[in-house]
């Protein structure tokens, strides 16, 4: 049973920086593509950053300075660094991994992230 736990949201300040972990079990993590989406209210679900198994990464353009995506393969578990955060950044932030095939599958539950004053 694949299982994803994400950590590290929380309230924090405009300019300011959160670090979103993620631990994958039941799958052979090092060959997973990994990715961060999150969700506003009222908002469909987007993709803020993904690496791939060879560590490509790709941004969502209004992210790219900001954010870095990162994965450790011994630790099974993938990163999500934010910069100079922002009120539009504000949302469920959810962590998936792909199905070996390009589908992201799995999904976890998702972490709050809230930018305000």
């Amino acid at each position: 049973q694949v299982q994803l736990v994400e950590s590290g949201g929380g309230l924090v300040q405009p300019g300011g920086s959160l670090r979103l972990s993620c631990v994958v079990s039941g799958t052979t993590f090092s060959l997973n593509a990994l990715g961060w989406f999150r969700q506003a209210p009222g908002k469909q679900r987007e993709s803020v950053a993904t690496i791939t198994v060879a560590r490509m990464t790709k941004y969502l353009d209004s992210v790219k300075g900001r954010f870095t995506i990162s994965r450790d393969n011994s630790k099974k578990t993938v990163y999500l660094q934010m910069n100079s955060l922002k009120p539009e950044d504000t949302a469920v932030y959810y962590c998936a991994a792909d199905n070996y095939w390009g589908r992201y599958d799995y999904w976890g539950q998702g972490t709050q992230v809230t930018v305000s004053s």
